[in-house]
């Protein structure tokens, strides 16, 4: 679908270590702010071990899971938002993201050079919050002076638009993330073409050390209040462990995480989480050729979803044969599901369900 989540956070804080875990695409990561300049895209599965279940009763040649972009941001420091540490330019990449994935350092290894010269997870959060929010200022405050000079002439969208753009203007001036605001829809239809930062979800990592994988240093309980506070969830993992896992082939990785009394890696939850963090869900279609899982947005209907497989198949959408891995688990084969007056036939307005597999009609 084309959604990404971009990683940022300041300089050395483990942006690159998570994302070459979560993608093994070999982002640089070293030991000095600013290693990483132009940002890093890579395409990452999305776990769902319903696929396997769905496998043991459908033959296959092979498996699809949907995956989910991510794009490793350049470390921001303060001042950002003015250039500094080439911030205009890593903000940019940021507006172009769909969500964000903010990563605080909870660990305090010695020798990874901390831009700030300490480890203070509330300050450091602040410090990319306030830049975020200068940013979105900047934009929003031309954005008025724009509207403004249309609405005196008593162009009625521009003086929705004026009214929407100046609200955003105290509302960041007060130090507000805007996504915690009321918006109207009319308000957010005015304020989507700023791509503005604060708008957007926000998914808390908080990067921890290799002994404190339950997440219990004080600066982890800081990441979780403040997650807690601004309507956003967190996740802890060591990205430097979680890169380690991504090395091993799967029973020396299952064998490392019984070990540690993990029942799966924490990038497994901090993929899942970021894909529910962009409002997605799921599909299926199984056949002979392929079992894959499609990617669509919480509340699209048939139509919508059979035009994720092919563009065509929206327009000559004619209905959807649907049922649940219940159902198939229930009754073995999907002959068996029909016999049982389980497979739903649904048409235009169905919105599709979670974890659907379906079979779609289209006409010629």
């Amino acid at each position: 679908m084309g959604l990404a989540c971009g990683i940022v956070g300041l300089p050395n804080v483990g942006k690159s270590t998570i994302f070459n875990a979560i993608t093994a695409a070999g982002a640089e990561s070293a030991n000095y702010p600013f290693c990483t300049i132009e940002p890093n895209i890579g395409v990452v599965d999305v776990p769902d071990e319903r696929l396997e279940r769905i496998h043991k009763f459908i033959v296959t040649d092979r498996i699809v899971p949907a995956s989910l972009k991510i794009v490793d941001i350049a470390g921001l420091v303060k001042g950002a938002s003015k250039g500094e540490g080439l911030g205009n330019k890593f903000l940019g990449n940021v507006k172009e993201c769909d969500a964000i994935l903010h990563v605080v350092r909870c660990f305090t290894k010695g020798d990874v050079i901390h831009v700030s010269g300490s480890v203070d997870p509330a300050r450091d959060i602040e410090v990319i919050e306030i830049e975020l929010a200068l940013a979105d200022l900047d934009t929003v405050t031309r954005a008025l002076d724009r509207v403004t000079k249309k609405s005196r002439g008593g162009d009625k969208e521009a003086i929705v638009q004026r009214d929407c753009f100046d609200k955003a203007r105290v509302l960041l001036e007060a130090g507000t993330q805007l996504r915690l605001a009321p918006w109207t829809k009319v308000e957010r239809e005015a304020l989507k073409p700023l791509f503005l930062i604060t708008m957007k979800p926000v998914l808390f990592i908080a990067n921890v050390a290799d002994d404190d994988l339950e997440g219990k240093d004080p600066g982890v309980e800081i990441v979780r209040r403040h997650a807690a506070s601004s309507g956003a969830e967190m996740v802890a993992l060591c990205g430097d462990l979680e890169g380690e896992l991504m090395t091993m082939g799967a029973a020396d990785r299952a064998g490392f995480l019984a070990d540690l009394g993990l029942a799966e890696p924490g990038l497994h939850r901090l993929i899942r989480k970021a894909y529910d963090l962009l409002g997605l869900q799921t599909f299926y279609t199984a056949g002979k050729i392929e079992i894959r899982a499609w990617t669509i947005h919480k509340g699209d209907t048939g139509p919508v979803a059979a035009g994720v497989i092919h563009s065509d198949f929206e327009k000559g959408y004619v209905r959807a044969e649907v049922y649940s891995l219940d159902d198939l688990e229930s009754f073995k084969s999907e002959a068996a599901i029909k016999a049982a007056g389980k497979l739903r036939s649904e048409g235009r307005d169905y919105a599709m369900r979670e974890g659907d597999i379906a079979h779609f009609l289209i006409s010629k």
